[in-house]
């Protein structure tokens, strides 16, 4: 059964901008994204775009594929979007150079199941 034209929509977007995640942090070793303010903030809103996306993805199709981490993905956006203050860059820096690659993984499948 095709999935809706919304939720694959959101797929698409979550897809889109963690590529661009991927080729942002390419080659990029954690001191530098520690002292490199543009490519932490860069990193940080395109992550916040991943998870209000995910968010955006209905509940029935969440619950159907297990394999994406939804609460993970949601939370961090949360996190980003309002305790900015509180946002530790090692948990960025990992989200974008290990659970993005998992998460592009995981979204393939879907995808191009259409």
């Amino acid at each position: 059964m095709p999935h809706s034209e919304r939720d694959m929509s959101y797929l698409w977007d979550m897809r889109k901008y963690a590529l661009e995640i991927m080729e942002i942090i390419k080659g990029v070793p954690h001191a530098k994204f520690v002292e490199n303010k543009t490519i932490r903030y860069a990193i940080e809103r395109l992550l916040l775009i991943v998870g209000e996306a995910a968010n955006h993805v209905s509940k029935g199709f969440q619950e159907k594929h297990p394999e994406i981490e939804w609460a993970q993905i949601i939370g961090l956006r949360n996190i980003l979007a309002h305790e900015y203050g509180e946002v530790k860059m090692d948990k960025i820096y990992l989200a974008a150079t290990k659970a993005v690659p998992a998460l592009l993984k995981n979204l393939e499948p879907l995808i191009s199941e259409e």
